[in-house]
């Protein structure tokens, strides 16, 4: 799995999050996607990798543009997964 944050130039309050979160998920079968205003930034889980084109053609319509994109891969870290390695 995927952990992809954009950077991005625009968002002012909860409705530009949600439009954001919106274009993303029309846009890609992605697992989770959330964003903040006052971070700048959507953070992106998803199975597959997103090419940072893709992801700036997505948001171009919203009015918001992609400042920067990060990749790395992500592991679900479940509840008891501090227990690992210790018994």
């Amino acid at each position: 799995m995927y952990q992809i944050t954009v950077k991005i130039d625009g968002m002012m309050c909860g409705m530009c999050e949600s439009h954001i979160n919106d274009a993303i998920r029309r846009a890609f079968p992605v697992k989770k996607v959330t964003s903040s205003h006052t971070k700048g930034e959507t953070v992106i889980l998803a199975e597959t990798d997103i090419s940072e084109e893709a992801l700036r053609a997505a948001l171009e319509p919203t009015g918001y543009q992609a400042l920067s994109v990060s990749k790395e891969t992500y592991e679900k870290k479940g509840l008891l997964g501090f227990r690992k390695g210790n018994k």
